[in-house]
């Protein structure tokens, strides 16, 4: 296996702040490897360095020039005039050129002076089958089909492939780039959140293309199942170092937790042995008779090697959701609900019917565009439906997760947009909420627009914790929360006492939280009891069941068919049966025709005629030929008529 990139003692700052120290970090070919850590850690600024896009400050990075490698940044979109099927073909430009040479050499091999020349022609055939060889091991013959493979994969299959891309939105920009860098197919491929943007059902084609890739492949990504499914090494970035783990996400988590613990028990060990060769010492120094043992008891102390306390993980976010008062016990019901914008006919959704009880966690799931968060404003009452009516149970009150956070005030502090909305409340115990959101400090001063969006996010969490209601409608609200607020998120949603209806892309999330799952159609929907798993494992029966019947129906045909082709085999070998046995009456008639003809002939010759013995059997010879050719005859005929 071979090493394509070899990452040793990296050190990089901005400025005198130190961001990433002592890194270490090795890829191999076929590597699928998962760079996580918080927010901040400096996961893409380590993925933009092995990029070649950032220097650094000192350590080592080897790769050997033959070895190709293709980045992804966040969020980075193509920008073009160009169609999508177009720039896509630009991945291939030497392919297109190999082809149009193809062609001429093509055409040269048709050239009468050309082929006069034996020498010149033997050496134009030996050139087109070295060029032709490399073109196919190229993937000449199937640059295409890869290019509508990756778009159909990437949700592009509706699309008109000659639409302009300045004409598209960032996500489909986004998810374009996406499908540029995966047609280059580089040794490896870095990838900064490639699963912002996409829906479940591209997610899951991803990680497909991305195990069945022929190269290394990094990844930095807040998608656990993402995750889970994809890399088999994980390098953690903490406290500007690195450490490597081997399995998937999970494993990673079990195999942290399982090393803090053991690190924890040599570290109290060790502290344990300490105080006692302490205590030996100074209880035995001064007597006389033991200053010499407690002076070897002090140099094996001195040469001890101390074990650092484990530091275990950063500081976390840290909250729970608390309700006012508790909700009846049917929470929502909505009957037959529709929803087009005015200047549309053509409706997002229709004829959606579902009812949440107390304490249920629906998850809504289903395809971009599907209208998900469209409905989640219609609960919430900032939009109005079309049709249909919505009724809110009795004491519900309404908490909104909005994941543009537009509920949040881009002018005010972070501090003023809590306590504008709650002045009652005295100014420590409003930094004390901030500060379990990781506000802390002047942090708490800085102005809503400067904010990242991890810090959005967790203010307009902070938020929502304030309200104290009792249903949560969460939209797509694990976005740019790194993986530790996430596991934080869910233990509070976990305990959280009332009733959650939430969207989200985060499959693992949803696994953790959803009791109910309620797929979004835009003619219906359908509900499922369980989380993710069960969803997937219903769907994948339900399709499974949809195959079944739709072989049972080709098998019934198959069998008609079979038994078709058996009828007309036999017939056909009735059929040649029969004609072979009419050629052989014939046949037949015709020698005992010669048979008849031959006796008359005898019967004319004088010593046969006067001769009456030989008469007479000639005679009777020729009775029974011509019983026999009757007996032919009627079979003959009767063959004839079938």
């Amino acid at each position: 296996m071979m090493i394509l990139m070899q990452i040793n003692q990296l050190t990089k700052r901005y400025g005198a702040e130190l961001i990433l120290s002592n890194i270490k970090l090795e890829i191999k070919t076929n590597d699928r490897i998962a760079i996580v850590g918080r927010n901040g850690a400096g996961k893409s600024t380590l993925l933009k360095i092995m990029a070649g896009i950032l220097p650094y400050d000192e350590g080592e990075i080897h790769k050997p020039k033959e070895v190709t490698l293709g980045y992804l940044a966040q969020n980075t979109g193509l920008e073009t005039e160009e169609t999508i099927w177009n720039e896509m073909l630009s991945v291939f430009a030497e392919l297109i050129e190999t082809e149009k040479k193809l062609r001429v050499m093509e055409q040269q091999m048709g050239d009468p002076a050309l082929t006069e020349n034996q020498t010149r022609y033997e050496q134009l055939l030996h050139n087109y089958d070295q060029l032709q060889e490399n073109f196919k091991k190229s993937g000449g013959y199937q640059y295409e089909a890869d290019i509508k493979a990756v778009l159909n994969g990437l949700n592009f299959n509706e699309f008109d492939l000659d639409t302009s891309i300045s004409e598209l939105s960032g996500g489909q920009k986004t998810r374009l780039a996406l499908g540029k860098l995966l047609l280059s197919k580089p040794d490896i491929l870095i990838l900064d959140e490639p699963t912002n943007h996409l829906d479940i059902e591209t997610l899951t084609w991803l990680e497909g293309y991305l195990n069945n890739y022929h190269g290394a492949v990094v990844i930095v990504s807040h998608d656990r199942y993402f995750l889970d499914k994809t890399v088999h090494t994980v390098y953690e970035i903490s406290r500007h170092q690195s450490k490597k783990y081997y399995g998937n996400y999970t494993k990673y988590l079990d195999q942290k937790a399982a090393d803090y613990e053991r690190e924890m028990k040599e570290f109290e060990k060790q502290q344990t042995e300490i105080k006692r060769m302490e205590d030996f010492i100074q209880k035995n120094l001064v007597r006389a008779s033991t200053t010499k043992r407690a002076q070897s008891r002090r140099k094996q102390l001195e040469k001890m090697e101390r074990i650092d306390k484990p530091k275990g993980d950063e500081s976390s976010a840290s909250f729970t959701f608390t309700i006012n008062q508790r909700s009846g016990n049917d929470v929502f019901m909505a009957k037959e609900l529709a929803f087009h914008y005015d200047d549309t006919e053509e409706a997002i959704f229709s004829d959606l019917s579902f009812q949440v009880s107390r304490g249920e966690r629906v998850a809504l799931v289903g395809p971009n565009g599907v209208g998900k968060t469209t409905l989640l404003k219609t609960i919430t009452g900032d939009l109005i439906p079309s049709n249909g009516y919505l009724q809110t149970g009795s004491k519900v009150e309404i908490g909104y997760y909005d994941q543009e956070q537009n509920k949040l005030h881009s002018s005010k502090s972070v501090l003023m947009e809590l306590w504008d909305d709650y002045p009652m409340i005295d100014e420590k115990d409003i930094r004390t909420t901030l500060g379990n959101f990781l506000f802390s400090g002047d942090d708490v001063l800085k102005t809503v627009a400067s904010l990242s969006g991890g810090e959005k996010a967790r203010l307009a969490l902070a938020k929502l914790m304030m309200q104290k209601s009792n249903l949560l409608i969460l939209d797509e609200p694990t976005n740019h929360l790194d993986l530790d607020s996430k596991e934080v998120l869910e233990a509070a949603l976990i305990d959280f006492p009332g009733t959650i209806i939430f969207v989200s892309h985060d499959r693992y999330f949803i696994n953790e939280i959803a009791s109910k799952v309620l797929e979004m159609q835009p003619d219906g929907a359908t509900i499922f009891l369980g989380n993710y798993d069960y969803y997937l494992e219903k769907k994948q029966e339900a399709f499974e069941l949809a195959e079944l019947k739709a072989q049972e129906q080709p098998t019934e045909e198959k069998q008609a068919v079979k038994s078709s082709f058996h009828e007309d085999k036999a017939r056909k070998q009735e059929l040649r049966k029969k004609e072979r046995r009419i050629q052989e009456i014939e046949s037949k008639i015709e020698e005992l025709e010669a048979v008849i003809e031959h006796n008359e002939q005898l019967l004319c010759k004088p010593d046969i005629f006067q001769d009456h013995e030989k008469a007479l059997a000639l005679t009777s010879e020729n009775e029974q030929v011509n019983e026999q050719m009757e007996q032919l005859m009627m079979e003959w005929e009767a063959l004839q008529e079938d």
